[in-house]
C-alpha cells in the first residue's frame, strides 16, 4: 500500500495541477490531495494512531475520507470504511467486529453518531484547520499487515470485517490499473457506488495510481448522474443494475448527451436479462462488461466481456473466470463437484482471496461446457418448498417477463405444511393478481416454483450496493399476503 501512497506523491510532484477528484463540482488536484493526505496523517499520528491500528472512517466519498484512507496507510494503519447510514448501535457492533481503536474519523454530519457508537476521539475535517503538525514519513508496511478494512454487505446479518493486507491490496490495484505517467492524458471516470463498497474504494485507488480523474457522485440520483456524465465528458463508470434501470427510466435520458461514454461495467447484484438488452439497445456504442465477485475476493473474479454480450447463449451469464482464477461448482452438502450445467455452490481459489485457499462463496450457480458461469442466487436465499430446492433469481426472471412487472424480488415464506412457500414482492405498472402471474409463468418455470404469496409494492427496498435483503422481503410479503 505504500506504493499507492508514493504514486500519489509522484503525480503531485510532477503534475500537481492535474485533477484527481471532482466532488460536488469542486476540482481537487493531485497536489491538493497529497497535501490533505499529509495533513490527515499528521493529525492521526498526533492523536496516537500507530502502525497496526484499525481506524473507523464514517463518511461518504469525500476528499476527507479518501485522504484519510491514504493517510492511515501512510502510518501503517488501516482505514475501516463504514456505511454512514448506519445507526449508533450498528456502528458499535462494527467497531467491535473490526477491532477498531478509540480514534475514529467522520464527516461532520456523522461525528455525533460515531461518538454515540463508542469512539473516544472523533476527528473531523474541521479539526484539521490550522494544524501545523509534523508529517510522519511513510511507513514501510509489511505485505501481511492490514492496509484496508472493508465489510461484507450484511444482507443476512451484521456486516463482517474483511481485512485486506498491504500485499494483497498493492497486487490488486496493480492488476487493475497502469502506473502513473506524466505524459499521459487522464481519463475521466465516475464513482457513483458507495466509497465503502469494494468497487468504490478500489476504483478510486486504481484511478489515483494511474493519474486519472474521478468524478464522485456522493449519493446516486439518476438525473444528476446524467448531468455529470454529459458535463464532465465521463468515459467509463461502474454501476449496479438498479442504478442502470433508473438511468434508463429517467425522463432526461433520451435528450442527454452521453456520447463520451465508452464503457459501462456493471455488477454487485444480479442483472435482469431484459435490463441488459434494453441498455445495449439504448447505448449501442457503449461497451458493456459484467463482473462477478465479492468483498472477500477483492471484487471481480469473473467477467462477461462486451463481445459475449452479443451472444444470446450468454444471456444471464457473468462470464468466465479471470486469468489465475479457479472456480469449482460443488454440492454444498458433500463438497463434491457437480456435473456441468448443474447448480451448486461456487468455490473460488485465487491469489486475490483475502482468506487464502478455496473460498466457499455462498453463491449458487452453474457452469456450462465453455466455462461460462450463470448465477442462481445465494445459498442462504435458497427456497425449500417441500424438499424442492431452488434459487429466487429464476423465479424473478420469469416474473419480470410479464409486461406489467417493472421490478420484483422473491423470497421463501415460512409455511407449516411445506416449510416454505414462494413469495413475490412486485412493482407493477397496472393492476395484477397472483393468478395472472402464476398463469404467465406456467410455461417458464416448474409448477413448484410458481409464486404463492404476492405483495404489490411501490418499490423494492435495495441496500446501498444494489442488493436486496431476502429476510426483509419475506417479512414484507408475509405482512401483506
Amino acid at each position: 500500500m505504500v506504493s499507492a501512497v508514493l504514486s500519489l506523491e509522484a503525480a503531485a510532484a510532477s503534475d500537481p495541477d492535474r485533477i484527481a477528484l471532482i466532488i460536488d463540482e469542486r476540482s481537487i488536484s493531485y497536489g491538493d490531495l497529497a497535501a490533505a493526505v499529509r495533513q490527515c496523517a499528521a493529525a492521526l499520528a498526533a492523536r496516537g494512531v500507530v502502525a497496526g491500528d484499525r481506524i473507523a472512517v464514517v463518511d461518504g466519498g469525500s476528499r476527507f475520507s479518501i485522504a484519510t484512507l491514504l493517510a492511515a496507510a501512510r502510518l501503517g494503519a488501516a482505514a475501516a470504511l463504514m456505511n454512514p447510514a448506519l445507526t449508533p448501535p450498528e456502528l458499535r457492533g462494527m467497531l467491535k467486529n473490526a477491532g477498531c481503536v478509540g480514534v475514529a474519523v467522520a464527516g461532520q454530519a456523522y461525528a455525533d453518531r460515531l461518538r454515540d457508537a463508542g469512539a473516544t476521539t472523533v476527528v473531523t475535517e474541521s479539526d484539521l484547520a490550522g494544524d501545523a503538525l509534523p508529517v510522519p514519513d511513510a511507513a514501510e508496511t509489511p505485505d501481511a499487515a492490514d492496509a484496508l478494512i472493508l465489510f461484507t454487505s450484511g444482507t443476512t446479518g451484521l456486516p463482517k470485517a474483511v481485512g485486506i493486507s498491504s500485499g494483497q491490496l498493492t497486487a490488486r490495484i496493480g492488476g487493475m490499473s497502469v502506473p502513473f505517467r506524466a505524459d499521459s492524458t487522464p481519463t475521466v471516470g465516475m464513482m457513483c457506488v458507495p466509497f465503502f463498497h469494494v468497487g468504490g474504494s478500489l476504483g478510486v485507488l486504481g484511478s489515483l495510481r494511474s493519474g486519472n480523474t474521478t468524478v464522485v457522485q456522493t449519493r446516486f440520483e439518476a438525473g444528476e448522474w446524467l448531468r455529470l456524465v454529459s458535463g464532465h465528458r465521463i468515459t467509463m463508470t461502474f454501476l449496479v443494475p438498479t442504478m442502470l434501470q433508473r438511468i434508463l427510466d429517467h425522463p432526461d435520458f433520451a435528450h442527454t448527451d452521453l456520447t463520451s461514454l465508452a464503457a459501462i461495467t456493471y455488477g454487485a447484484a444480479a442483472a435482469p436479462i431484459a435490463l441488459v438488452r434494453r441498455a445495449m439497445d439504448a447505448l449501442p456504442k457503449v461497451a458493456f462488461a459484467n463482473v462477478f465477485g465479492q468483498t472477500e475476493t477483492l471484487g471481480a473474479y469473473t467477467t462477461l466481456l462486451p463481445a459475449d454480450h452479443r451472444d444470446p447463449a450468454r444471456a444471464g451469464s457473468v462470464g468466465r473466470p479471470l486469468p489465475g482464477v479457479e472456480v469449482r461448482v460443488v454440492d454444498p452438502a458433500t463438497g463434491d463437484d457437480v456435473e456441468p450445467g448443474t447448480v451448486g455452490e461456487l468455490w473460488v481459489n485465487t491469489a486475490q482471496n483475502v482468506t487464502g485457499g478455496w473460498l466457499h462463496t455462498g453463491d449458487l450457480g452453474r457452469q456450462d461446457a465453455d466455462g461460462y458461469i450463470f448465477p442462481s442466487g445465494r445459498l442462504s436465499d435458497t427456497i425449500n418448498r417441500g424438499g424442492e430446492k431452488f434459487g429466487p433469481i429464476e423465479v424473478e426472471e420469469a416474473l419480470r417477463s410479464h409486461p406489467s412487472v417493472t421490478d420484483v424480488a422473491v423470497a421463501g415464506i415460512a409455511d407449516d405444511e411445506l416449510g416454505q412457500r414462494v413469495g413475490a414482492a412486485v412493482v407493477a405498472s397496472t393492476a395484477l393478481t397472483l393468478e395472472e402471474l402464476r398463469f404467465h409463468c406456467r410455461e417458464l418455470i416448474a409448477y413448484f416454483k410458481l409464486p404463492e404469496r404476492l405483495a404489490i409494492v411501490d418499490q423494492i427496498p435495495y441496500n446501498a450496493t444494489g442488493k436486496v435483503s431476502r429476510r426483509q422481503i419475506a417479512a414484507l410479503i408475509a405482512d401483506q399476503a
